[in-house]
Parts: C-alpha cells; structure tokens; sequence
C-alpha cells in the first residue's frame, strides 16, 4: 500500500486535492484527465508539418520580402540584391521564388518527423538526372553569402534550412558559413544549434544511424525557412536556380513529444491498475 500512496501523492502533486487516497476511485478518471492539462506548455505547442521545397526556393531570398524577382527570360537588375543567371534561355525558364517558412520561438525543438523525399533536376532540360534531398556526393558545393544570409558549404543542392527574426536580412555582415563537408563538420549529426541568418543543411533529416535529426532555434528566431542552395557548378556567387525543375517534401515536427495513450483509453488502464493494486494490497492485508 505504501508504494501506490507514493505513486498517488506524486500525481497528487500537479492536481491538489486529488489522488489524496488511494481508496478514493471516483474522482481518479476525472483527476488523471485534469492532470493532463499541467503538462509543460511546449507540449501544448507542438505541431507536426509536412512542407513541398521547389527547385526554385532559393535559400539565399529567405526573408526577402523587399525583393522583387524579375521576370525568368530577364537578368537581374544589378547593382544590389541579385541572383545569377543563365546566359541564353533555359528549357525550364523557371523563375526563382521565395522559399517557405515556419513560425518558431527561440528555443524550439525542430524535428524530422518523416524523412525528405523527391527529386531536384539541377541541369537544362527537364527531368533526370535528380538529386535527392541529401545532395550530390559528399562535398562539392561552396557558396558565398548573399547580404545579411551567409554562405554554404557541403553536398552539392540539398534540402537546407536558414533560421530568421522579423527583419529583412538585407545587409551585412552575414554570419560564418558552416562547413558540411567531409573536412568540416559533415552531415552526420544529430543535432545542430545554428545562428541567426546561417545556412544549415538538413538533407533527408535523418543520420547514418538511422536517427531523426533536430534543430534548435537560436533566441530571437521567429521563422525556421527551408529552400535549395544553388549557384554555377554549386561555387561561387548564389543562382542558376533558372534551370531547376522537381521538389523535395518533408514533414518536420515542432516541440513534438512521444506519441501518448489517447485520454480515455488511459484513464481506464490508470484506473483499473490502481484498483486492482488496492485490492491485492487489502486482500494481502486481511488474508
């Protein structure tokens, strides 16, 4: 008996007045689903998303609301903000587009809830061959900054992120790249804590060991955007998105918390257990 009271008194602590005793089992269902409300707010916050990224969704445009983007068949004005271009027309013509975002908090969690899938043709002419969302080799891609967003350095176009506050990240100077590649600190880890404005990679979310990967919002982050990284032959100055056909798609969890017993069904197994473990104890008491 003394081991349920300390169960009891235990839970008794997030709802007072319930639980007090153990042999009190009608207001048990209705204390345990009252409990429930005192769980820490991040998981009242979670949400699970599933997200479409375009060929098009230039990482380095993320936030950039001041930006208009010309026409696919027109180069960008210059000199400023500007995305490279093919010299002649592309097959494709795709015009390049703002990549999407996700409303966070400092300090969330961002999880791989499923992992990316899809494909990204990154040459003239449409269809194969596709990248998938890890990227093209383990190396090969080393971009420069664009104004107040850094650069990026790893596999060649994968699925990347880029954590934001409400401004507009058009000026410098931006924050340091980091380094993706086998040399640096590659793609294989299990959580990342990034800066505001610098590029992180994100692939298909998942380690080699089979574990979903995480992020960190850093504090004053109001925006989580995931695009493409992209430029001539993956180096340089930021573009070539004109030519980049497919997507890739994932779906990522916020301050998303193991899956739980559904209500109902664990007032009853709480309730029946406890019931039946008063019993045992009475009846070992009485025998």
């Amino acid at each position: 008996m003394r081991k349920i009271d300390k169960i009891l008194k235990s839970l008794g602590a997030l709802v007072p007045g319930c639980f007090s005793n153990a042999t009190k089992f009608a207001t048990t269902g209705v204390c345990i689903l009252v409990a429930t409300m005192f769980l820490p707010a991040d998981s009242a916050r979670a949400v699970t998303l599933t997200i479409t990224v375009d060929g098009s969704d230039a990482i380095f445009l993320a936030g950039r609301t001041d930006v208009v983007i010309p026409p696919a068949a027109d180069p960008w004005p210059g000199p400023g903000t500007r995305l490279i271009r093919h010299g002649p027309p592309t097959p494709e013509e795709i015009q390049e587009t703002l990549p999407p975002f996700i409303s966070v908090t400092g300090g969330d969690i961002v999880q791989v809830a499923d992992p990316a899938v899809g494909g990204i043709s990154f040459f003239n002419g449409f269809g194969a061959p596709f990248f998938g969302p890890g990227g093209n080799g383990v190396d090969g891609s080393n971009l420069a900054p664009l104004d107040g967003i850094s650069g990026y350095i790893g596999p060649q176009g994968p699925l990347v992120g880029v954590f934001l506050d409400n401004s507009i990240p058009n000026s410098g100077p931006p924050p340091t790249t980091l380094d993706f590649s086998a040399g640096g600190m590659g793609v294989d880890f299990l959580s990342l804590a990034p800066d505001l404005a610098q590029i992180f990679y994100i692939g298909d979310g998942v380690t080699g060991s089979g574990d979903f990967q995480s992020f960190e919002a850093p504090t004053g982050a109001t925006r989580m955007f995931l695009g493409i990284p992209d430029g001539f032959g993956f180096v340089g100055l930021p573009g070539a998105y004109d030519d980049n056909d497919g997507s890739y798609r994932i779906g990522i969890g916020i301050n998303e918390a193991p899956p739980a017993i559904p209500i109902p069904a664990a007032v009853w197994l709480f309730g029946s257990a406890l019931i039946g473990l008063v019993g045992f104890s009475k009846r070992r008491k009485t025998a």
